[in-house]
């Protein structure tokens, strides 16, 4: 569905009548896409080949559907014939996908039992390659496997703890200390931001927290003396390159303050959310709250549209092989879902902070599948900047969590530079202090992780 949010400036500009009948047609094809079928299931689920009676309504459907692409084709072509739109819709260059490079490098790592390897994008030189461990499809399954496997038994046991120390540790054997050698040899110093963008097993890796990095200078260092890699670099993910290219477009350069739409669902599971409240509320920015019964799918979405940042504070639920319905819990069990969030137009969205449990986890399903989780769900849909969790988080880190990371937004003297595009450096700034309190255990400050600009 990526490929029915296109870029329309320069079309609407060369001709309106043929950029308006191209954006129906795309939107029609996309309400059909994430339409449900007779059995509930999303068409994509549904098998529609098998005895279909093309009469029935939803054969219809199916072959009303066919109609649009077929004129969406058409109408690709007839853009493409002219002068200036050759490119439209079309794959980026390398011209162009390199300029994604612009503000720090990408990583990408590629993860395939018939060849795997990393490739650092820069923005001045051709793709460098590093070459991988002859395990290396096999030791990252290992690692996710055993990641997921000690998940299982709980957060807060022992066993998981142990195993998120040797997974960090591994990762950063197995990727972290060729990534470190080559950026240096590139000249890219510490404390630039870095993108990952992930294959595979390595989607549901904290590749942000590998480590802890040796140290000639501290053979033993303590808890609060480690390094680890957001230690070295600011680190974002991005879901792919394009969705990268996308969060950066010349329409999202608003330097002002921004307005905040506040969503949070206070209840008995969530004791701790009224003090994130005061905390958002208590922000020098213009804030729209909608709390409790004020927070309904509908209204929420129609918030969304007026304002470019938003903070959700509430349960968030995965539904293990459907995708489409991972969403956020509002009042009386009503849920945003995923593909709710899909089919909104968000033309003033820039970022979204979501104190949400497994916002940012990618499961079995979603890897086969190449699902979006709702962190990428919201870059994907207009937000450029995301903070997300990668798995349940703990209700008392999220109050000091927002505090410190709107803080540390906020008092950002990064001149010139748009707010959502500080929000990467104010995570791991916030992260870092979570990580140095007492009593804070590894995946409580690992769980947390910035996509998009």
């Amino acid at each position: 569905m990526r490929g029915l949010r296109t870029p329309m400036a320069q079309l609407i500009k060369e001709d309106p009548p043929l950029a308006k009948r191209f954006t129906e047609v795309n939107q029609e094809i996309e309400a059909l896409t994430t339409s449900v079928t007779p059995s509930g299931k999303p068409e994509a689920e549904d098998n529609v080949s098998q005895g279909r009676d093309w009469t029935d309504p939803f054969g219809r459907l199916v072959v009303k559907q066919q109609k649009l692409v077929e004129e969406r084709d058409a109408l690709i072509s007839r853009i493409q014939g002219r002068a200036g739109l050759e490119g439209f819709l079309k794959a980026p260059s390398f011209t162009n996908l390199r300029s994604a490079a612009s503000r720090g490098p990408i990583i990408l790592i590629n993860h395939s039992k018939w060849h795997s390897d990393i490739l650092v994008l820069v923005h001045n030189s051709l793709p460098c390659f590093i070459p991988t461990a002859h395990d290396f499809y096999d030791r990252g399954k290992k690692l996710r496997d055993m990641l997921m496997e000690a998940r299982n038994v709980g957060l807060d046991s022992r066993k998981y703890q142990n195993a998120l120390r040797t997974v960090l540790g591994e990762l950063y054997e197995l990727v972290g200390q060729p990534v470190i050698k080559r950026l240096r040899v590139l000249g890219i110093p510490e404390q630039s931001r870095i993108w990952w963008c992930p294959t595979s097993v390595f989607c549901s890796l904290p590749l942000h927290a590998m480590g802890p990095i040796p140290s000639d200078h501290m053979p033993k260092p303590s808890k609060h003396t480690r390094r680890y890699f957001s230690d070295l670099y600011i680190l974002s993910y991005t879901p792919s390159i394009s969705a990268l290219i996308e969060s950066r477009s010349p329409s999202g350069q608003a330097l002002d303050l921004p307005s905040l739409l506040l969503v949070a669902q206070p209840d008995e599971s969530l004791p701790t959310v009224w003090g994130e409240i005061d905390v958002v509320r208590n922000l020098d920015v213009q804030v729209t709250s909608l709390i409790s019964k004020w927070a309904t799918p509908s209204s929420v979405v129609e918030a969304l549209r007026d304002h470019r940042f938003a903070h959700f504070a509430c349960h968030g639920n995965l539904e293990r092989g459907k995708p489409f319905d991972a969403s956020f819990q509002l009042h009386g069990g009503e849920r945003l879902t995923l593909l709710d969030i899909v089919r909104s137009r968000l033309p003033n969205a820039e970022f979204a902070f979501l104190s949400c449990c497994h916002t940012a986890e990618i499961t079995d399903e979603s890897i086969a599948d190449e699902a979006l989780h709702l962190t990428a769900a919201m870059q994907y849909c207009g937000f450029r900047s995301v903070v997300g969790a990668m798995w349940a988080m703990a209700d008392t880190d999220g109050r000091g969590l927002a505090e410190n990371f709107y803080k540390s937004l906020f008092s950002s003297r990064e001149q010139g530079v748009p707010y959502y595009e500080r929000s990467a450096r104010a995570l791991r700034d916030a992260a870092r202090k979570l990580r140095k309190k007492e009593g804070i255990s590894l995946e409580r400050w690992v769980n947390f992780v910035h996509y998009g600009a």
